[in-house]
């Protein structure tokens, strides 16, 4: 199947390259932040751009699903630009950095593989900074009523009657 082309003569996987060239991150404006493919944006009041786009990477890299699109993931961690966190958090992203050998964490440049990515992670997993983004991405992720379709889950049952009801038979595997 030959691409459509797009503007002068660009097919769309020409046009996806170019643009993932040029960074992970597009900054609008003051404190406003686009993924570089646009499936995701938000307002930042704290924390730089760069330090958010790696908050984004490690929570897709601690939790990884494929079909959890990022925006979710942005949703997880938003809660970490605010002035009571933004010290910690760009430290914290500084010491990420050093980890991968002064390297972007978020870059796909710079650290392109998710295995490589995960080896950094590794190394610094005993630390506070990753122990608290962690944890609070266990909560901030998957208390997203949005995510639960995505795993099956249905939500609380309690107030319908019950899960003996909703679903505790309906496994069709055995």
């Amino acid at each position: 199947m030959k691409s459509p082309k797009g503007p002068k003569g660009l097919t769309r996987r020409q046009l996806l390259t170019r643009v993932s060239a040029a960074g992970a991150v597009f900054v609008v404006g003051s404190g406003f932040m686009a993924a570089k493919d646009a499936a995701w944006a938000t307002e930042l009041t704290t924390v730089k751009p760069e330090t958010f786009a790696s908050l984004v990477q490690m929570a897709r890299d601690i939790y990884p699903h494929d079909r959890i699109g990022d925006e979710y993931y942005v949703l997880a961690v938003k809660g970490y630009d605010n002035p009571d966190n933004a010290e910690d958090i760009e430290a914290g992203i500084e010491a990420l950095n050093s980890a991968a050998r002064g390297k972007g964490f978020a870059s796909y440049l710079d650290i392109g593989w998710e295995a490589d990515r995960v080896r950094v992670l590794q190394s610094m997993e005993e630390s506070p900074f990753f122990q608290k983004i962690r944890g609070g991405l266990v909560t901030g992720l998957y208390n997203q009523k949005a995510v639960w379709p995505l795993f099956g889950y249905e939500g609380a049952s309690f107030e319908l009657g019950g899960y003996i009801d909703r679903g505790f038979n309906d496994i069709n595997w055995l």
